[in-house]
């Protein structure tokens, strides 16, 4: 009986690992049956901005993990036209661009609700709060927004910028220096409600036209993250910043449903890794980047100044937070409750 007991259990082990093996060569002849594909993905900042140096690593990542079945052809510094040429074009069929790093702020004013909240001054306290919201289910419900709201886009992974600040041609030291000023504004609510409260006047100027708008005085002022001021040039029309911080400059790498669904659940899987991959690294970029951008822009010349008391800059905000989380109140308030957690 323990010699047939062991012959058994014998071809029981043999046939689980032939079957076992089977399985491995069926993945991957499945794997390595997959077609080379390219997705193109545009971004409107330089390559060696926080934006352009992501989504580097997201390209690296995702050919690494691929084995180079699947290429992302980035095409950086606005190339393949700015923000609302790209949307333009991802929101029809067939599109020629499939990926694309997009703001939060822009997300909100192509209708998504959710994503405006990212973009409501003051919201994050720090970039820690702000990564423990990402890395959350609640992260997630915004990321799932475009698809659900039918834009036929699908959110890939967040990134960040670095706190946003204003810079101007002449120096801001506080709330009552805006007063008239002719501020670049994007045309989402947050932004108009902010520049109202300053008192400034906001001027609608295209991310390609805000160095020339500085230089010929179309425009006063503009804000951006301290790293984009600085890639940009910015600084040398426009030396004069003031680290207010009114929002983070929250990023969202966006692709196409047409093309996601196109996809193999590996492929999907593969862009899925390589976004977690990218985030992780622009969340240690970041924290890194910025003291070395201060450091060369008072080397440059600039002027830096710091903001000691929020509170004028919060109550001048205070219409516009109250408007802007209306929509969504719970969710904010998911939003605002990691900055309590550890």
């Amino acid at each position: 009986m323990n010699r047939k007991f062991s012959a058994l259990i014998s071809l029981i082990l043999s046939s689980a690992s032939f079957f076992l093996l089977l399985s491995c060569k069926n993945m991957k002849a499945k794997a390595d049956d997959e077609k080379e594909i390219t997705l193109v993905m545009a971004e409107v900042n330089p390559a060696e901005t926080i934006a352009g140096q992501m989504d580097y690593a997201f390209k690296a990542k995702v050919e690494e993990l691929s084995k180079g079945k699947i290429k992302i052809d980035l095409h950086c510094s606005g190339i393949l036209g700015d923000v609302d040429s790209v949307m333009e074009l991802m929101l029809k069929p067939n599109s020629t661009i499939q990926i694309h790093r997009m703001s939060a702020v822009n997300m909100a004013m192509y209708g998504c609700k959710k994503s405006a909240l990212l973009s409501v001054p003051f919201t994050f306290s720090s970039k820690e709060h702000f990564w423990r919201f990402a890395n959350s289910e609640s992260g997630q419900k915004i990321l799932n927004e475009p698809v659900e709201a039918g834009l036929g886009l699908k959110g890939l992974f967040y990134g960040e910028e670095g706190f946003r600040h204003f810079f101007s041609t002449k120096k801001i030291e506080s709330v009552a220096d805006f007063k008239g000023l002719k501020v670049r504004g994007t045309n989402d609510e947050a932004m108009q409600g902010l520049l109202k409260g300053l008192k400034a006047n906001s001027i609608p100027v295209n991310y390609a036209d805000l160095y020339s708008a500085l230089q010929t005085g179309v425009i006063d002022a503009a804000e951006q993250p301290i790293a984009n001021y600085l890639a940009n040039h910015f600084h040398s029309v426009a030396p004069y910043m003031i680290f207010d911080g009114h929002t983070l400059g929250i990023m969202e790498t966006i692709i196409t449903t047409e093309c996601w669904d196109s996809l193999t659940k590996n492929q999907q899987n593969i862009l899925l890794e390589a976004g977690k991959y990218a985030s992780d690294f622009c969340r240690k970029l970041s924290q890194t980047e910025e003291e070395k951008v201060k450091q060369q822009l008072l080397k440059e010349g600039a002027t830096l100044t710091d903001v000691t008391d929020h509170e004028p800059w919060q109550k001048a905000c205070a219409d516009v937070i109250k408007k802007g989380t209306s929509a969504e109140p719970d969710l904010y308030r998911e939003i605002i409750n990691y900055a309590k957690y550890k």
